[in-house]
């Protein structure tokens, strides 16, 4: 194999990998909760459940609209958008969380298109949607420099990107296991690329992910750096309530493709 070969595929194992593991992560992945979140009337956003009506990631005038969700998971954004009246296609790379989606879209009888493919190269036409929409799918989970440019291709003029990902003070201070702590452990700047479980999780610095919308032609609208509700939160395996009270670990990205 070639240097340049080598170098190429590891750039893109990640697919594989992130594949792999959500595969695997299916009967983990809660089918009580990926219930539970395509019965929500209104939306919540990230590991802090932020309410639709803060974060507003979903246009207003949404109804009737071709929306598209990358890295769906389970489906559950796309079914909050059916029920406002959009028209959602769920993209994702494992069958195994489609195959989620698909058994909740015949139980809730939610007009949902589902597509089985890699957010970095959907076979999607372009120009088509009003709303590309990411809520930890391939926001964390896919190359940003190919899955943005992707959500660029797809998105119609003055259409809206919304996404929500993991904070990169949070990714700095983060172990190789158990939760983040109150030390710096890697580099802020070059440490875009981070091993979770079997899969690869890609968070860049906001200096760094503001010029790659720039690139690709979008204008940022809003950033809302999410801190954990006083009460009711719960603690998870990479970061626990009270951290994310002194500290961002997540955030909600909203940007409009300008040209």
């Amino acid at each position: 194999m070639t240097r340049m070969a080598a170098a190429g595929n590891a750039r893109t194992d990640h697919v594989a990998r992130n594949r792999a593991h959500w595969d695997e992560e299916r009967a983990a992945y809660h089918a009580p909760l990926a219930r539970a979140h395509w019965a929500q009337r209104e939306p919540t956003w990230g590991l802090w459940a932020t309410p639709e009506s803060r974060a507003r990631l979903i246009p207003e005038d949404i109804a009737g609209r071709d929306v598209v969700e990358l890295g769906c998971g389970t489906g559950y954004v796309s079914a909050w958008l059916a029920r406002a009246g959009a028209r959602p296609v769920a993209v994702d790379v494992s069958a195994a969380q489609l195959a989620t989606a698909r058994e909740l879209r015949e139980e809730f009888g939610l007009a949902v298109q589902l597509v089985l493919a890699d957010a970095e190269r959907v076979p999607l036409r372009g120009g088509r949607f009003s709303l590309v929409i990411s809520d930890y799918g391939a926001s964390l989970w896919c190359d940003p420099h190919r899955w943005i440019a992707e959500a660029a291709r797809l998105l119609e003029p003055g259409g809206r990107l919304a996404f929500s990902r993991r904070s990169p003070f949070f990714a700095a201070c983060r172990p190789e296991e158990g939760p983040a702590g109150a030390r710096l452990l890697r580099p802020y700047f070059g440490s875009s690329r981070l091993p979770h479980g079997g899969g690869v999780e890609f968070t860049l610095s906001h200096g760094e992910l503001v010029r790659l919308l720039r690139e690709n032609g979008f204008t940022v609208d809003d950033l809302i750096e999410v801190a954990a509700p006083e009460a009711g939160a719960r603690d998870y395996p990479e970061v626990t309530a009270a951290w994310a009270r002194r500290w961002p670990s997540e955030e909600l990205w909203k940007a409009t493709l300008t040209g």
